[in-house]
């Protein structure tokens, strides 16, 4: 199967991704990834793209579908990808549509998990870093205790970017350019919405029972 996977920042769809591929053996296709990838493979596209990120530009559709289809058209992953951040745009799905049709394969099904905007801006906001140890904690979800952390307080931080209001520009340009791309797989009957107010464990066996389904 091939799985789309949206969600804001925030929303928990990069764990919902890790949870599918470590269940039904998928490749998490992320185009941040491919990018990187092909950057350290000095490919002539790796150079370009390098050229491009170091001016502070975003890589074309052109570029990014280009790798897309590198992975599709490879049989290795045929009918085994979730995509966490592609399609980013109409544009993009339309291309993933037609791509999976040239290479005999087809998009499964299409998760959206649905978050509310003061949800994501705590979740986001109140994210705490042990610079020591790593561990992610949050001031309103996962607060830190003397149990859960044994780290000195000095070390937890808050990442510069997770600011309200870069959080909600964030979130109200996810809404402004995913709505379209939701809407043409709405018309496929391809998309499940998906309450990702749950918590995490709850959310995962509403997606089972999506995937199990279409398995039947």
């Amino acid at each position: 199967m091939n799985i789309v996977i949206f969600g804001p920042p925030g929303a928990g769809k990069g764990t919902q991704a890790d949870f599918l591929v470590s269940e039904f053996k998928l490749l998490k296709v992320s185009t941040g990834d491919l990018l990187r990838k092909e950057i350290e493979k000095e490919s002539d596209l790796g150079l370009e793209i390098k050229d491009i990120i170091d001016k502070g530009q975003l890589a074309s559709d052109n570029i990014i579908n280009s790798l897309i289809e590198k992975l599709i058209s490879n049989n290795e992953y045929a009918n085994k990808l979730i995509f966490d951040g592609y399609p980013r745009n109409l544009s993009q799905a339309k291309n993933l549509d037609l791509l999976t049709k040239k290479y005999n394969q087809k998009i499964s099904c299409v998760l959206n998990l649905s978050v509310d905007k003061e949800t994501i801006i705590k979740r986001i906001s109140g994210r705490q870093i042990c610079t020591n140890c790593g561990l992610i904690f949050n001031r309103y979800f996962k607060p830190t205790s003397n149990i859960n952390h044994t780290c000195d307080p000095k070390f937890l931080i808050i990442r510069s970017d997770d600011n309200q209001n870069t959080i909600i520009n964030r979130y109200e340009t996810y809404l402004k350019e995913t709505l379209p791309i939701l809407n043409f797989y709405r018309k496929q009957n391809l998309l499940h919405q998906i309450n990702g107010m749950k918590k995490i464990d709850q959310i995962y066996e509403e997606i089972q029972g999506i995937i199990t389904s279409l398995e039947a």
